[in-house]
């Protein structure tokens, strides 16, 4: 009889127990949802209406121009995403302070297609730039020690972000957008798994609290000094990373893409400055339309529109913080090669 007590006693406690660890990042990560559908949807409709994406100049440049300097543009970058970035710091200190690492273990703890796929169907709904979502693969990665999940994670959020896709197909051929799916689709599946096998063993390097050691339940001091701590190790890497990234967009030369003769030359480049290059979300799609405009082959779009939005130079070394420059360097490797592959198939297609 006491045992059947116990039995049925034990799913509410363990039905308590999930709320109070998975309650507060769900109302956080239904926020931001909320409010990138909103903002999606806002664009979506006035390319519909207008058939055209303007992009903004004073962020990121024409190809060949320079309406405004580095360090205008790097505060008119942050002044675009700072609200994006502020939900970054708070999902990875949610995640720190409130889910558990056995729990996180379990959900993507194998090395498995499945485990990737699970990290890319949590991150593209976050529908995050690549500057906003690194604080969540730090906060994701010293939870669950898993290289793999972290990073398919990490890329879903700005490549798999479904308005972005739509508005690919809304403005480009639908070999484009068909090879952008694609190759967003593989670098979720398969650019964490490759660190991950190669890195298997690499240190995380996981800053806890004494409450954490010790087993105590978490409250809203803890979750505010993970904010903190969060904000204080990531955000001078998020400044020089914007920064150095504008001064690249900066020295960009029109004539690179002026000769048609050089497509496999123009991919090449394009994905390589594309890859450290600091986009806000949607960013890529006006850059790549401006680059057909100066005459560049359709691969070198496509380069653009893959590699532009899943890293960026701060990304990359959020991910050499909380692992190594070798990991970061695979990542950057793994995302250029699949752009210019992909910029080569389309170009031939």
């Amino acid at each position: 009889m006491q045992a059947d007590i116990t039995r049925s006693e034990a799913p509410p406690t363990t039905v308590r127990g999930i709320l109070y660890f998975v309650l507060p990042v769900l109302v956080i990560v239904g926020a931001l949802i909320a409010y990138k559908s909103s903002t999606a949807l806002g664009v979506i409709g006035k390319v519909s209406a207008t058939g055209v994406f303007k992009p903004r100049s004073n962020v990121i440049p024409r190809v060949g121009a320079s309406d405004a300097g580095v360090l205008t543009r790097t505060l008119n970058y942050f002044l675009v995403i700072w609200p994006a970035l502020v939900f970054g710091i708070l999902i990875s200190a949610a995640v720190s302070t409130f889910v558990s690492p056995r729990w996180l273990s379990r959900l993507i703890g194998r090395r498995s297609l499945r485990s990737q796929a699970i990290a890319g169907l949590a991150g593209a709904p976050l529908m995050l730039c690549s500057c906003c979502v690194a604080p969540i693969f730090t906060g994701v990665y010293e939870r669950s020690a898993r290289l793999g999940p972290s990073h398919g994670l990490m890329l879903a959020a700005p490549a798999l972000n479904p308005a972005a896709l739509n508005l690919t197909f809304m403005l480009f051929d639908y070999k484009v957008g068909v090879t952008r799916g694609a190759a967003s689709v593989a670098a979720v599946l398969f650019t964490g798994m490759i660190a991950d096998r190669i890195f298997a063993r690499t240190e995380v390097h996981c800053d806890v609290d004494d409450w954490q050691t010790e087993g105590r339940p978490a409250d809203l001091l803890h979750f505010l000094r993970a904010c903190a701590r969060v904000s204080v190790r990531l955000l001078p890497v998020i400044v020089i990373g914007v920064l150095a990234s504008m001064i690249i967009a900066q020295m960009i030369p029109v004539r690179t893409f002026d000769s048609t003769a050089a497509r496999l030359l123009a991919i090449a480049i394009v994905a390589a400055v594309a890859v450290p290059l600091a986009l806000p979300t949607f960013f890529e799609i006006p850059l790549a339309l401006i680059l057909l405009s100066s005459g560049a082959p359709i691969g070198a779009a496509v380069a653009l529109l893959i590699a532009g939005p899943s890293v960026n130079l701060r990304s990359l070394l959020t991910i050499m913080r909380s692992t190594n420059w070798k990991v970061s360097a695979v990542v950057a490797a793994s995302i250029w090669t699949l752009a210019v592959a992909s910029g080569i198939v389309v170009s031939f297609l």
